[in-house]
């Protein structure tokens, strides 16, 4: 199956909008299953992030749900790497693991790559994170929500800047984004157009316009997704389960960023 390239990873830019006829915020749905990817992509999401263990707060998939997905879905695949649950400050062994990862993805037809590292003082690992942007070229990166954990978001904006990422993921440093509107729509601006800040957390059909419209962000991030109970109790104890998404559910928050983007229409 033909996919569609990442050639043009700011959303904000003209050229890219027009190619890829992007009038409304651009959305990327987060999926952990082919069955959520094909959903993303029958409810008109522009774009996926790739990940494994959604409950986890995400980690790398397996080359066969990579494979997987980039077989069944033909939207922008971005792909997480990341080796483990917890911090974002990593071992050599572990930096390592990443490199490979991020080979085998692209490989397997990623269009992009979502990573961060941190540095034990919570500050941006500027020379590994360059270190891996260059292994991804010519795909983008995303700096995902370990950003969020830093002590210094100005300083942090431009740490990620120097990396050679191309996009921030982050919650505005609040448990979610509706809660950091403020750091946000500051963090859209500082950006200006070098950068692309993606809020992501928390963010629903409920509540996206409300963030898009006071944060001014051209692109938005979200899973929709929640913990689906096991059928056999006996299985409970192995860990939750994420609830496949519907296409139905994908398109009416679709609905909502593109009517947050015309003014005077109501869903």
């Amino acid at each position: 199956m033909a996919f569609i390239p990442d050639r043009a990873p700011l959303a904000h830019d003209p050229i890219f909008r027009q190619n890829y006829n992007v009038t409304a915020p651009l959305v990327e749905i987060c999926t952990d299953s082919v069955e959520s990817a094909r959903a993303a992509q029958a409810g008109g999401a522009h774009r996926i992030e790739l990940c494994s263990d959604l409950h986890s707060g995400g980690i790398t998939p397996s080359g066969g749900l990579i494979a997987m997905v980039r077989k069944n879905v033909n939207l922008r695949l971005h792909v997480l790497i990341r080796p483990r649950p917890g911090d974002f400050v990593y071992s050599d062994d572990e930096f390592e693991v990443m490199k490979r990862d991020i080979l085998l993805a692209r490989q397997l037809g990623a269009n992009g790559i979502v990573l961060g590292i941190l540095q034990a003082s919570g500050e941006i690992d500027v020379m590994r994170t360059h270190e891996l942007v260059e292994l991804t070229r010519p795909l983008p990166v995303t700096f995902h929500r370990a950003f969020d954990a830093t002590p210094d978001f100005d300083k942090a904006l431009e740490a990620v800047r120097q990396t050679g990422a191309v996009r921030i993921l982050t919650s505005g440093g609040a448990p979610d984004a509706a809660t950091g509107i403020a750091t946000l729509a500051r963090l859209v601006k500082q950006a200006s157009e070098s950068l692309t800040i993606l809020p992501g957390g928390g963010i629903r059909t409920s509540n996206v316009a409300r963030i898009l419209n006071e944060t001014k962000a051209r692109e938005v991030h979200t899973s929709l997704q929640s913990s689906q109970p096991m059928a056999d109790s006996r299985q409970a104890q192995f860990g939750a389960a994420s609830k496949a998404l519907e296409p139905a559910e994908v398109a009416q928050f679709v609905q909502a960023v593109q009517m947050a983007s015309e003014p005077g229409k109501t869903m």
